[in-house]
């Protein structure tokens, strides 16, 4: 049997569920407890103190001294008829009273009405040769004293250790609480000081998780490194070589210019990609003024980009030069296979969108994967004759979107027809 229906309905969080598994058990063991003890206590001992009281009812109808009726504390009373009530009553919460009711009338065909009014007395009307008579005697002849004691103490007490162990729960889950903390913050590229602590089963996670960062550290430094070591010590010869090159004619130099040029765009793609998205700490920052900003600069600098929607405002925490550097990017892509580019920011309460589409070929839906790769050439889909990179470019933005917590998606421009590149990144 598939319980999926249920699952909206589920808590999501940790604390939601594991509530949720401690209340379940103490509200299903009251229930049962209650359904339990008022069909076997209440009914069963209230039913018993009725016949008793029945028979001594009996014993007061069928003799007319007032004696026997004082000698069992039964007080029997002329009224008129206004005095009766239209329906035998209770109180709401008196579900003894129902099994009193149910017995007397099932034992006296001629009783007109039960009431029970409060838990201090009952009364009964029967109708005499005289007229309407009144029994009335104590509650306590045909029910326990008090019965909801034992639910409302079910109650009090269910609720009390309840909370007591939640209070306990809530400690042991606080340090799963704070190792996904430091997971979450450190899947969007910040570094949150973190303990392992806990049951043994939570401490070895974290110290697996610790273990894990660590590596991953010290994998994206020696990459860095060796990236910028590699580019830096390139551009000695290449300096060297453009000296040289300086003191050539203008005609027999400039091709090998040019190629010099081309290899130092391809040492600036290695270096951002070696920086990825790492360099300095996330600070609340504008998207909507940022991106402008980056298109009036890309503008200024003869590029086809416009800036044709923003939506929302607020600030969301971001590395500025990283995003400056991945919008650059796309856009620098769009106009180099396209003839122009397009951005609109959207930003909600839950994610920031930045869009960038082109008029260009597009990227056909099975190579969008392989184009996320660092140093990918789609030669058919990108028309790559018109490109000098190296297959960096969304590369980077892929770094700079998962070092905020978000992803790059690729689709086609409904727009322009040509690529549409969305880096998302959630609030």
């Amino acid at each position: 049997m598939s319980f999926r229906w249920l699952k909206p309905y589920l808590p999501r969080g940790l604390y939601g569920r594991a509530t949720l598994i401690l209340l379940l058990p103490v509200v299903t063991l009251l229930l049962v407890v209650s359904v339990v003890f008022i069909q076997r206590h209440f009914e069963g001992v209230t039913e018993q103190m009725t016949n008793t009281m029945i028979r001594e009812i009996r014993l007061v109808l069928g003799t007319d001294d007032p004696e026997v009726a004082e000698m069992l504390d039964i007080s029997v009373q002329p009224v008129p008829e206004a005095a009766m009530p239209a329906q035998d009553t209770r109180l709401w919460y008196d579900f003894s009273g129902i099994v009193v009711a149910r017995e007397l009338h099932a034992a006296f065909p001629d009783l007109l009405r039960v009431a029970l009014a409060d838990d201090d007395v009952v009364e009964l009307y029967f109708r005499g040769s005289g007229g309407l008579l009144r029994f009335v005697f104590d509650r306590r002849h045909v029910s326990a004293s008090q019965p909801h004691q034992l639910l409302v103490n079910m109650v009090v007490f269910g609720a009390l250790m309840t909370v007591i162990s939640f209070l306990y729960l809530r400690n042991q889950l606080r340090p799963i609480t704070r190792l996904a903390e430091a997971a979450d913050a450190f899947g969007r590229g910040r570094h949150v000081p973190y303990r392992p602590a806990g049951a043994t089963e939570v401490r070895a996670a974290g110290r697996a998780f610790v273990d894990m960062r660590a590596r991953i550290e010290r994998q994206i430094e020696q990459r860095t490194l060796m990236l910028s070591g590699v580019s830096h010590d390139l551009r000695t010869p290449l300096t060297r070589l453009r000296l040289g090159l300086a003191m050539l004619g203008e005609e027999e130099a400039a091709p090998m210019l040019r190629d010099v040029d081309d290899m130092q765009r391809l040492l600036d793609g290695f270096l951002d990609f070696a920086r990825g998205a790492q360099e300095g700490e996330a600070e609340p920052v504008d998207p909507v003024a940022l991106v402008r900003r980056i298109v009036d600069d890309m503008r200024r600098a003869q590029v086809a980009v416009t800036l044709v929607e923003t939506e929302g405002t607020g600030e969301v925490p971001l590395r500025a030069d990283g995003v400056r550097r991945a919008v650059e990017n796309l856009i620098s892509n769009a106009v180099r296979y396209g003839t122009c580019a397009e951005v609109s920011v959207t930003l909600s309460e839950r994610s920031l969108r930045i869009r960038v589409e082109d008029d260009g070929p597009g990227i056909p839906p099975e190579s969008r994967d392989e184009a996320l790769r660092p140093f990918a050439r789609l030669e058919p889909a990108r028309n790559q004759n018109r490109g000098t990179g190296v297959g960096l470019g969304l590369s980077i933005v892929v770094d700079v979107a998962r070092a905020h917590g978000g992803a790059l998606r690729l689709g086609e421009s409904a727009r322009l027809g040509g690529l549409c590149a969305d880096i998302v990144i959630a609030r």
